[in-house]
C-alpha cells in the first residue's frame, strides 16, 4: 500500500515532499485537505494529527508531519542510495542545516506574506517583507557562491526543500538576477528536473491566487 500523504497541493511544504517522492520513485497516494472546510480541524482528521497541519504523512500507520521530516524519513525509508541525503556526518550536517533554513527563516518570512493576504486581505507587500525575503536571497547567494547546489555539488533534499519555497517568494517578491546570479542559475537547473512538475503544478495555482489578490 502506497504511503498517504495529506496536503494542500499548491502549498510549498507539500510541493517539496511531492518532489521528494517523484526523486526516489515513490508513489504516494494524494488525499487534498480542504482547509476552508475546516477538514483539518474534524475530529478524523485531528485523530491523525492533533496538530491539524499538513502535510501529513499515513505510511500504514506511521504517522508524521513536517515537510522536513516527511524528506528525511522518505528517503530514509524508500530512497535506493544516500545521494539525496547523505549518511556521512559533515555532509548530512549540511543539508540539515539548508532544511533548518527553509524552515526557520525562508519560510516563515514567506509565510507573513502570504497570511497577510489570505486573512488580512493585503493587496501590497509591506517594505519590511520585501527586505527579509531579499535578505534571505542574499543567504542562498552565499550558500551556491562555492556549489552547484545549495549544500554542495549534487541535489539534495534541500534543494527540493527550498525550491518549492523560494520560487513561491519570488512571485511575491521577484529575484533580481542581476544581484542574485547564482540563485537565479540554480532556479534555472531546479527547474530542468524531469520530475520538476511535481513543484510547478501547485505553483502555478498559487501564483495565479496571489495574482489575482495583489494590486498591480
Amino acid at each position: 500500500m502506497a504511503p498517504k500523504l495529506y496536503l494542500i497541493p499548491p502549498s510549498p511544504p507539500a510541493r517539496a515532499v511531492q518532489l521528494c517522492a517523484r526523486a526516489i520513485d515513490l508513489d504516494l497516494e494524494l488525499q487534498t485537505v480542504n482547509l476552508l472546510e475546516q477538514e483539518h480541524l474534524k475530529p478524523e482528521f485531528l485523530k491523525i494529527n492533533p496538530q491539524h497541519t499538513v502535510p501529513t504523512l499515513d505510511d500504514n500507520g506511521f504517522i508524521l508531519w513536517d515537510s522536513h521530516a516527511i524528506m528525511t524519513y522518505l528517503v530514509n525509508k524508500y530512497g535506493k542510495d544516500e545521494s539525496l541525503y547523505p549518511k556521512e556526518p559533515q555532509p548530512r550536517a549540511l543539508v540539515d542545516q539548508r532544511l533548518f533554513f527553509d524552515n526557520g527563516i525562508l519560510f516563515p518570512r514567506m509565510l507573513v506574506i502570504t497570511r497577510a493576504i489570505y486573512f488580512h486581505g493585503a493587496k501590497t507587500i509591506l517594505k519590511e517583507w520585501s527586505d527579509d525575503l531579499i535578505e534571505a536571497y542574499g543567504f542562498l547567494e552565499n550558500y551556491l557562491e562555492k556549489t552547484k547546489f545549495v549544500s554542495g555539488d549534487n541535489i539534495t533534499i534541500a534543494d527540493l526543500s527550498i525550491i518549492a519555497t523560494v520560487t513561491t517568494c519570488n512571485v511575491m517578491v521577484p529575484i533580481d538576477e542581476t544581484k542574485f546570479p547564482k540563485l537565479a542559475g540554480w532556479i534555472k537547473e531546479m527547474e530542468k528536473l524531469s520530475y520538476y512538475d511535481a513543484n510547478q503544478v501547485g505553483l502555478d495555482i498559487i501564483t495565479s491566487w496571489i495574482k489575482s489578490k495583489l494590486e498591480e
